[in-house]
């Protein structure tokens, strides 16, 4: 017999209360957009089966902690997952202003920053107006919920991107002149493209795609049929996407249409379809012009974040390239045709309202503290000097109560390349890369010349902040230390680790998602005693 059948609002409100999660209507519309579970209808309403949201919910939320621990160890502390928050809640306001591989969630940060203490957390590492520091910055998560947390932050990275892009997120706007500046730039955009054949062509390429993918590919049964293996998702995508290839080629040509850049020299050149490119250095000219340094950096983060969507790229290497692309292509991500994007325009006005909006949230919570990214080495970075050239109102408090101690994410040894990541725009700004500062960068492997220059790293790292920290200092590092070489590092730096906390990453981008976990190291004064 069939279950009973809720619509898309009741399963929504029915699973928010068997769960005690707040489930949206439009997670329950995700569910069955993509297959994980089966559409019915009825007079054109969309409906779903009460015991298959059940199943699919007990396997996400009740299982999952049993299969992890069994994989993971009972020593897991699953409080540190945090899975009750949603996506939208790890990346909220200024933390989603532009992509970033690597990045710890803020509710992470809170939880070892504020003053709440509990089974685990058993002590307050630091107070309100108190002065951390983050010496590997990154994105600038730190700095954020240290602000909204009524706390002092500086913070330290290599990447000059990187404290570009950590300075915007805790800079303050005049919000109403910003948005009168990005709808100039708007406005000219649309005048420059406005009688492209590109765009003309685009117009076209939609309504040819549209027609192919509702006949091909219609949503969801299209997906639930790869779910149930009913279909060779892979030899029936190269099967039409050959199909559709003729179409594309014929507008091409039709609209002339011009789609590789003639150099392919630089990450630029190679990375985006030539009148992509074209409306880039259009943008950027018109970036370049604005007099206020706050809104004129605040901007180059939203082109660079749109830029980042605009690559010449399938949806699901976007993540990581592997092959640019300028022809229309089967997408296992969204089980369809796709193509690749001709313009800038949707995604630069999408982002700048976005980035308006989070700027706007996120003044409604900070607080009148000072947060400021150096660009710098952290093995050998003057932090008194380097605040005195900043801010010399602030320099002087520095060196009176000196740093608290730090909350941070060091580079995890041999997985990513910081600088390489955003490629782009350091190409597209002339920023001056450093990539040979960085610490256990991709490049150099996990191999053990790579592991003991990763430990001395770390170590330099630690030993040199140590000269600014304050009496009986914290020190939290977030690591995933499959190679044992914290208790290393920690010795080397003259501290001890005096506890360690261990949680499941539950929430990870990429194609990853099995069980992982990563520690928190509590490193105090090699005097202090262990927990």
């Amino acid at each position: 017999m069939q279950s009973e059948l809720l619509t898309i609002k009741e399963a929504s409100e029915w699973i928010s209360i068997q769960f005690k999660k707040n489930v949206t209507p439009s997670n329950i519309s995700y569910l069955v957009n993509y297959g994980r579970i089966q559409k019915f209808a009825d007079n054109g309403n969309t409906l779903v089966s009460r015991d298959e949201l059940l199943e699919y919910y007990d396997s996400y939320y009740g299982n999952r902690q049993l299969n992890w621990k069994e994989k993971l160890g009972d020593d897991i502390d699953w409080h540190l997952s945090f899975e009750q928050y949603k996506e939208a809640e790890t990346t909220k306001h200024v933390h989603r202003l532009h992509p970033y591989k690597g990045k710890f969630i803020p509710q992470l940060v809170e939880y070892f920053l504020d003053d709440h203490t509990d089974e685990f957390k058993k002590e307050v590492y630091f107070k309100s107006d108190d002065i951390v520091l983050d010496p590997f910055c990154g994105s600038g998560t730190t700095l954020v919920q240290a602000s909204e947390l009524g706390m002092n932050a500086i913070g330290v990275d290599v990447s000059i991107f990187n404290s570009l892009m950590s300075n915007a997120k805790v800079g303050k706007y005049n919000l109403v002149e910003l948005n009168k500046e990005l709808k100039k730039i708007t406005e000219a955009l649309k005048k420059y493209i406005v009688d492209s054949n590109t765009i003309r062509f685009e117009q076209q390429l939609l309504k040819k795609l549209s027609e192919f993918n509702y006949e091909y590919f219609p949503s969801p049964e299209f997906k639930v049929r790869v779910k149930n293996k009913l279909v060779d998702e892979e030899q029936y995508g190269r099967q039409k996407e050959k199909e559709f290839l003729p179409i594309y080629k014929k507008l091409v040509k039709e609209f002339n249409i011009g789609l590789n850049q003639d150099l392919s020299d630089s990450f630029l050149d190679k990375w985006f379809l030539q009148h992509v490119r074209t409306e880039i250095d259009f943008v950027f000219n018109l970036i370049k012009k604005i007099s206020n340094k706050n809104n004129k950096r605040i901007i180059s983060i939203i082109l660079s974040r749109t830029i980042r969507s605009c690559r010449a790229t399938t949806h699901s290497d976007l993540a990581t390239l592997v092959e640019p692309i300028s022809t229309t292509y089967y997408c296992s991500k969204h089980g369809k045709i796709c193509k690749p994007l001709f313009s800038i325009l949707s995604w630069w006005e999408r982002y700048s309202k976005d980035t308006l909006n989070r700027l706007a949230e996120f003044n409604s919570l900070r607080t009148e503290t000072y947060q400021h990214c150096f660009t710098g080495d952290s093995r050998t970075i003057d932090l008194f000097s380097a605040s005195e050239k900043v801010n010399p109102e602030f320099a002087k408090r520095l060196r009176k109560e000196k740093i608290n101690g730090i909350f941070s994410s060091p580079p995890y040894v041999g997985l990513i390349d910081y600088h390489e990541q955003h490629a782009y725009a350091y190409d597209l700004f002339g920023l001056d890369r450093k990539d040979e500062l960085e610490i256990g960068p991709l490049s150099k492997g996990q191999g053990r010349e790579a592991k003991e220059s990763y430990i001395e790293g770390i170590s330099a790292v630690l030993n040199n902040c140590k000269r600014f920290f304050a009496d009986d200092y914290n020190v939290l590092l977030v690591a995933n230390d499959k190679y044992n070489m914290y208790p290393i590092i920690a010795e080397k730096s003259g501290m001890r680790i005096v506890q360690q906390f261990k949680r499941p990453v539950l929430n990870r981008t990429e194609k990853d998602k099995g069980a992982y976990s990563e520690s928190i190291f509590h490193l105090k004064d090699k005097g202090e005693q262990i927990q």
